[in-house]
């Protein structure tokens, strides 16, 4: 069983970054595939990031690549999403998923089979 704990949401302006991170306690990530989803108000869930932990190969969605970035830090047992040029449209509740499988396909949010309980972004316009 993991136990995945987000942080690092809150209010920001357009414009500005934040850091999430994702904590994982219980088992160490391993060979997991570790992503990150947002859902706005209203909307489905989206994928927006992934990394295969024993790879280190990384995914985004198309319209936050090369403002997001994806890491992780083994020590820690911890990932993290980098968000830059943060836009109102941002705003959601981010949420760190991972799946065991390290073969799965990182897009794919059915596939995950732990969840985080979400932290909120707010990007003021």
């Amino acid at each position: 069983q993991v136990h995945l704990v987000e942080s690092g949401g809150g209010l920001v302006q357009a414009g500005g970054s934040l850091r999430l991170s994702c904590a994982a306690s219980g088992r160490t990530f391993g060979s997991y595939v570790v992503g990150w989803f947002r859902q706005a108000p209203g909307k489905e869930r989206k994928f927006v990031a992934a990394i295969r932990w024993g790879s280190g190969s990384t995914y985004y969605a198309d319209s936050m690549k090369g403002r997001f970035t994806i890491s992780r830090d083994n020590a820690k047992n911890t990932v993290y999403l980098q968000m830059n040029s943060l836009k109102p449209e941002d705003t959601a509740s981010y949420y760190c998923a991972a799946d065991t499988d390290p073969f799965t396909i990182p897009t794919t949010e059915a596939l995950y089979d732990y969840w985080g309980q979400g932290t909120q972004v707010t990007v003021s316009s």
